[in-house]
């Protein structure tokens, strides 16, 4: 069996990317495809230094900085991949990857982290944050994105079986595609984490500093609670927040690994107040031992078990998580670290592996079945 594993772009090694390394363990003879890859040398262990099939937008003036302004020939780009000479291919999808062509007697597998969140429920959003809902750039913004959307659900009939990283994704596949999808969940190296050290006197974030991160929620929450909060991550927004954080509030800026696992290791708690897919951060500090308080939407309903492992607040508001914060000052979570932990670790790489390889073996199985095919008759 020829495999062939689709990326949406190698520029970095984040969660989407944790995934394709764990993929590529379990089938290190598969060939890998990306639409760029601008990874250094040195950064190139978790794809166990393979050779990587790129697109046109590889050499496209520009792209190594700025390869998601090609966003709209990404569609064309993705198409242009020769898959024929594959069995089963893997896409690794949070934009363009199940758009890649293949026949009826090739099975194609989506892992999906998201849908396109720009072209769907997080359009007018984004294009607020862009400063993009009037204006003839704005009316252009649109017009992409309906061709985007339409091309999405037009490429969901290139998919065979759909896997979400979560239940919230998959309710989405759903509302997007009226598909179902498996939901493994992604996986997690909560095997880097101890749990057995003392804990500090202080909250703790980390995040990459965009907008639907909300990262300005917890410091305005902080700002009016006065209580020690350490803040680890970067952007374009971190100058313009540290501007407005009170001195309760430190700024680390980007850290190491081993900083951020010392961190979490040694905090009160872990604040989380985004709406994520799933949030690998969120399931990392409670490897550490970590309580977390989280928005109560997306994967953080599925992760954290309220008055267990953490506190979930019910509105994406100041007030929300300064309540949060104060229930858990007065209350906090009586559960040992270690239990903690044994609830992150049904999230570790380890779980990742056998259940994406038992849910392959039996999805390829079905597919050389005539009377048992992987999809509705």
């Amino acid at each position: 069996m020829k495999i062939a594993i689709v990326h949406e772009w190698l520029a970095t090694y984040a969660g989407s990317e944790r995934v394709v390394e764990q993929v590529l363990q379990l089938y290190p003879e598969a060939d890998l495809y990306s639409l760029v890859d601008f990874l250094e040398p040195d950064e190139r262990a978790f794809i166990q230094h393979l050779p990587v099939t790129t697109s046109f937008i590889q050499k496209l003036p520009g792209a190594r900085k700025h390869f998601r302004q090609y966003l709209p020939l990404m569609p064309i780009a993705i198409e242009q991949f020769d898959l024929t000479d594959y069995d089963l291919i893997i896409s690794s999808h949070h934009a363009m990857t199940k758009g890649v062509i293949t026949r009826a007697d090739q099975l194609h597998i989506s892992y999906v982290h998201t849908p396109i969140r720009y072209a769907w429920d997080l359009q007018w959003q984004y294009l607020e944050q862009a400063g993009l809902k009037r204006g003839l750039k704005g009316l252009l913004t649109r017009l992409i994105f309906h061709y985007l959307r339409l091309w999405d659900v037009v490429t969901a009939n290139r998919v065979d079986t759909f896997v979400a990283n979560s239940q919230f994704i998959a309710r989405r596949i759903h509302k997007t595609y009226r598909r179902p999808a498996e939901v493994i969940y992604p996986p997690v190296a909560v095997e880097r984490f101890r749990c057995d050290r003392p804990r500090a006197d202080f909250y703790l974030t980390v995040s990459r500093f965009v907008p639907y991160k909300r990262v300005d929620l917890t410091i305005a929450a902080f700002n009016e609670l006065g209580l020690p909060l350490v803040v680890i991550g970067d952007g374009d927004q971190r100058s313009q927040l540290a501007k407005t954080a009170r001195p309760n509030i430190q700024f680390l800026g980007y850290q190491s690994d081993a900083v951020v696992v010392d961190y979490m290791e040694r905090c009160k708690a872990f604040i989380f107040p985004a709406e994520e897919d799933f949030g690998i951060t969120l399931v990392e500090a409670q490897a550490a031992g970590a309580p977390a308080i989280a928005y109560g939407r997306g994967g953080a309903t599925e992760t954290v078990i309220p008055g267990k492992t953490g506190l979930l607040f019910s509105a994406q508001t100041v007030e929300s998580l300064v309540e949060a914060v104060r229930k858990f000052e007065q209350a906090p979570i009586s559960t040992p670290a270690t239990v903690i932990r044994q609830h992150a670790e049904q999230f570790s790489a380890q779980q990742f592996r056998q259940q994406f390889r038992e849910f392959v073996t039996a999805q390829w199985t079905a597919f050389q079945s005539a009377a048992s095919p992987p999809f509705p008759r």
